[in-house]
């Protein structure tokens, strides 16, 4: 995996983020549009925090979420004028009967549902391991859409987390700010995130 993010001293992980959830707006008057650069930037920015993790069992995981990037950002390449947002984004490509960056986008939500998820059942249940919180965001998550070549792929990272107090000083020097700074980009992250499985569920359909 890629060497570890860096932060400012007395910093935590998520001051090192290139852009964070909070950065990224969402256009209640325009039906919660998402802008599609921003959102790339900050679902590529959240892969990071697999690096923190430490095992080289979460590659297949970053991999995934960074090969699901790639494909939304090549169809916002391929048709710009029709990208400014995910959803027109989604719309335009349905549009024209083809669905790559849509597909992509699904597994996309999905993995940052995941994190989300793991990470909240974390900072909720303070004496669970992390082992538990992520394999219990799994099972709810990506699990069902799995093949049985996948699964164990995904379910050998689940159990290769490291040990809690471990992983959140990794993240920073002060736990409480860590803590805090967690719960702050996770509102972000999960509103966003909720707002995308909504549209998809209405719209993302081929």
């Amino acid at each position: 995996m890629t060497n570890q993010p860096t932060f400012p001293p007395g910093g935590t992980w998520f001051n090192s983020l290139k852009k964070s959830f909070t950065d990224v707006p969402i256009d209640t008057a325009n039906d919660n549009a998402i802008p599609t650069t921003d959102f790339l930037e900050a679902a590529e920015s959240l892969t990071t925090l697999f690096d923190l993790l430490g095992s080289i069992a979460f590659t297949p995981v970053k991999n995934d979420m960074l090969g699901n990037i790639k494909k939304v950002r090549d169809r916002q390449l391929l048709s710009p004028a029709n990208s400014s947002t995910i959803q027109s984004l989604v719309r335009s490509e349905l549009a024209q009967k083809k669905h790559t960056a849509t597909e992509g986008l699904l597994w996309l939500v999905r993995g940052l549902t995941f994190t989300s998820l793991a990470l909240r059942h974390s900072l909720s249940n303070p004496t669970s391991e992390l082992s538990h919180s992520f394999r219990t965001a799994y099972t709810s998550t990506l699990k069902p859409h799995h093949s049985f070549l996948v699964k164990p792929i995904f379910s050998a990272a689940m159990s290769a987390t490291p040990y809690k107090k471990d992983f959140y000083a990794k993240m920073g020097e002060d736990e409480e700010k860590v803590r805090v700074d967690m719960g702050v980009w996770l509102d972000a992250l999960e509103e966003r995130a909720g707002v995308l499985r909504g549209f998809m569920e209405r719209e993302g359909r081929w």
